[in-house]
């Protein structure tokens, strides 16, 4: 079992927000982009903040999005859709959507709207 399983999400989340921040997008850009994954509306995600729930907890509630199977590309040196783990692979499709929304991507895109 991988270490970042049992990572609090709360302890994670403070550095997705400065990384969208540093780059010009917003909190709430990452929030929507975090419930169009697993379905965590703003009292579900502030819940698991609270709670310092950990990955595998935070994944184990969500509701992934059906088009998360969509999300492809490299985090870490690692294609996201080659992934075997199930739970490490839902950890690498939200990092994906970090860097995406990091990077300028627009939302609808990242959305995959």
């Amino acid at each position: 079992m991988s270490r970042i399983f049992t990572v609090s999400f709360a302890s994670v989340y403070p550095l997705y927000v400065t990384k969208v921040e540093k780059k010009g997008r917003t909190k709430a850009e990452l929030d929507e982009v975090i419930e169009w994954l697993t379905g965590f509306d703003e009292p579900a995600l502030r819940k698991h903040l609270a709670a310092e729930t950990t990955f595998e907890d935070f994944f184990a509630d969500a509701r992934l999005n059906p088009a998360a199977a969509t999300i492809t590309g490299v985090v870490c040196g690692v294609r996201v859709e080659d992934i075997d783990d199930p739970l490490m692979q839902k950890i690498r499709y939200l990092d994906k959507l970090v860097d995406e929304l990091a990077k300028g991507k627009p939302l609808e895109k990242i959305l995959r709207a």
